[in-house]
């Protein structure tokens, strides 16, 4: 049968719209099968509690099981290099955290480069750090320990949780606002920091939010003022940082990325419904009970706030000649 040049046209338009309409299907039936999502530490730390917890809440939204994976090891550039080689549909996410952006800085032969090839998909909890000291130390205030340290140049060491961490980086950049002169101690985690500071081993810290809360409330600890420009709700009474040294702050933040590539049709998918978690009472209760805030925002906006914190602590990272273990 002949067919006439009309028929023939009409079939070729078919033909070329096969490719559109199957790619508008793919981004509607996204994700068509489970989601893997890779926590690049242990079991038990901030990301893979907050990934524990809205897990399943996305997975009764989007209709597919979002599962949990734990790879830790080499200061998250294991599980985020694995995460960077996945392919980029959407199956495969990563649970980021200011670690990752930091460990840029630090190590100078990684496989890949965490802000070119993680694409940011949404936040997810924000936390202040909490400046303390033991109740027996003589400074009551943050006025009163930048004078006391001053007074006391070199004599005064703050504790962390290991080289390069958040309590790292934020005591370094409270000496360099401030011109105090301490000494950093790392500890092999947040933990045994902790106990020397109550000891009197070492005299300040920069405890994460859940640390600090439980010891603060116990009187173990005496909070001289939370890191975030505004005043942390667990803590009404204490004053922020920025109120005595203007400028400062710092915080722990959390989130999702995706390999680079991943369409902005699935990862605006994915930031909605991540957003949508954050709004529940219940994961909000919960983020509370953590110390932690829920972390809204577009991907555009976390693209440029991964950008700032990298600007930011980079010059805190060379001013301090800071480098990885």
């Amino acid at each position: 049968m002949v067919q006439s040049r009309r028929e023939i046209l009409q079939l070729a338009a078919s033909a070329a719209a096969i490719p559109l309409v199957s790619c508008t299907a793919w981004a509607q039936v996204y994700p068509s099968r489970p989601v893997r999502v890779v926590v690049a530490a242990a079991a038990g730390g901030a990301n893979d509690i907050i990934m524990r917890l809205i897990g399943p809440w996305l997975s009764e939204r989007l209709g597919q099981p979002f599962i949990i994976e734990n790879r830790p090891g080499g200061s998250n550039n294991i599980g985020t290099e694995a995460v960077v080689r996945a392919p980029a549909d959407g199956h495969t996410l990563l649970a980021i955290s200011g670690v990752n952006v930091v460990s840029t800085m630090l190590f100078d032969k990684l496989n890949f480069n965490f802000l070119q090839d993680i694409a940011p998909v949404a936040g997810t909890m924000h936390t202040p750090l909490v400046m303390t000291v033991a109740p027996s130390f003589p400074a009551k205030t943050i006025p009163e320990f930048i004078a006391y340290a001053k007074a006391n140049p070199g004599r005064l060491n703050f504790a962390s949780g290991g080289t390069g961490t958040g309590p790292h980086l934020a005591g370094e950049l409270f000496k360099k606002m401030t011109g105090v002169n301490l000494l950093h101690v790392p500890y092999r985690g947040e933990g045994l920091a902790l106990a020397d500071l109550l000891g009197g081993q070492v005299q300040v810290m920069f405890n994460s939010s859940i640390v600090a809360l439980e010891s603060v409330r116990a009187g173990k600890l005496r909070a001289l003022g939370v890191t975030t420009a505004e005043h942390w709700d667990a803590l009404p009474d204490v004053s922020t940082v920025s109120e005595f040294v203007p400028g400062f702050e710092a915080r722990g933040w959390f989130g999702v990325g995706a390999p680079k590539d991943t369409p902005a049709e699935t990862i605006e998918k994915l930031n909605k419904a991540i957003n949508a978690s954050l709004a529940d009472p219940r994961i909000k209760a919960r983020f509370a009970d953590l110390g932690g805030i829920p972390f809204f925002g577009s991907p555009s906006e976390l693209r440029k706030f991964v950008a700032e914190e990298a600007e930011k602590w980079g010059a805190v990272i060379r001013a301090a000649n800071i480098k990885a273990e």
